[in-house]
């Protein structure tokens, strides 16, 4: 009983006006429709929205294209950038071979001492790691 009277109450609060008119966009079943004028009325129903579905797709996939295009276009000018960025790099690291080359042609080669010279000593040289005497 309480059950019923929940129903008419939720029966009763319901809009009239929702129900008069139920036209949901979509496709609907045509071949249920025994009169041949509800039949075509329903064919162009189902026409008209798919010729709307159609054009929001075309739409949408246009707009993605276009960011497509446009992260693609970013990213060649980044790639532009980088590919100067390295080449500046290359030459940076030629001309610093090229002078450490320099340099190696310039100074003797550092081998073990001749036998007739004397080891280079500094006379007022402090052991390193202990302390002076008196401090």
């Amino acid at each position: 009983m309480k059950r019923a009277v929940i129903f008419g109450i939720a029966w009763l609060a319901l809009p009239w006006h929702a129900a008069v008119a139920q036209d949901v966009p979509g496709i609907e079943i045509c071949t249920r429709e025994s009169r041949l004028d509800r039949r075509t009325g329903c064919l162009q129903s189902n026409v008209e929205f798919l010729q709307q579905v159609v054009a929001k797709n075309a739409l949408d996939a246009q707009q993605k294209l276009t960011t497509a295009n446009r992260d693609i276009a970013a990213l060649r000018e980044q790639l532009a950038g980088a590919n100067r960025d390295v080449a500046a790099l290359k030459d940076a690291l030629a001309a610093v071979q090229a002078h450490i080359e320099q340099l190696a042609k310039a100074s003797p080669p550092a081998g073990p001492p001749q036998p007739g010279a004397k080891p280079d000593t500094k006379p007022d040289a402090k052991p390193e790691g202990k302390p002076a005497p008196g401090k």
